[in-house]
């Protein structure tokens, strides 16, 4: 089968042809259909050597049964030992989640990193009913979906994106207030998210 590998001496990735996987007792054996490409992945390309395989998240179908899973369902995944750019991979079925026909593979592989993350945040705040929150670099995966769970939680939610390209679309994210410099944010807020890597 074929997938995408590190190689360090290009400084990049390259497409190569590696042996297909061979589930475990206890693990799916998905066919993928999407991925998503996180920045924790970017970053760990060149600390990982040559051939390593990248990623995380994987949305696709069940090429064999197992457990709780039917051959042909549509699941979403997350790969703990990486290796999820590729045709196939064999995740823990623990690590596996059925996934609705109402949701596409493309935002389903959205989920496991950047969603889960965000999720977390959002619990760990307790209730945001009538609270103001701060979503610094909401324009980033893990940042839309915090501006769209806090708002759902009943917060005012002001988000801050690098510039007004990338802010785009964010209020209708629920979004109150978009600004493009954390500093032209009026506060005082309850919650503040940086999800931008912001030195400062």
């Amino acid at each position: 089968m074929r997938a995408i590998v590190n190689t360090p001496a290009t400084g990049g990735v390259a497409f190569r042809e590696v042996a297909a996987p061979e589930p475990a007792p206890g693990e799916v054996l998905i066919d993928i259909r999407a991925v998503s490409v996180n920045r924790g992945e970017i970053l760990n390309l060149p600390g990982n050597p040559e051939g390593w395989r990248p990623g995380w998240d994987v949305a696709g179908v069940v090429a064999r049964s197992a457990g709780e899973f039917t051959a042909g369902q549509r699941v979403v995944a997350l790969s703990l030992a990486d290796g999820s750019w590729a045709e196939q991979i064999a995740v823990p079925a623990e690590a596996v989640a059925a996934l609705p026909d109402a949701v596409g593979f493309a935002e389903a592989a959205t989920l496991p990193v950047a969603a889960l993350t965000a999720l977390r945040l959002v619990r760990a705040s307790g209730s945001l009913l009538g609270r103001r929150v701060l979503v610094v670099g909401a324009a980033g995966g893990v940042g839309r979906i915090l501006v769209q769970l806090a708002a759902a939680a009943g917060a005012r939610v002001t988000a801050v994106a690098r510039n007004a390209e990338r802010a785009k679309g964010l209020d209708a994210l629920g979004a109150a207030e978009v600004v493009t410099d954390a500093a032209a944010a009026e506060g005082p807020f309850d919650a503040v998210y940086e999800s931008a890597g912001a030195s400062r």
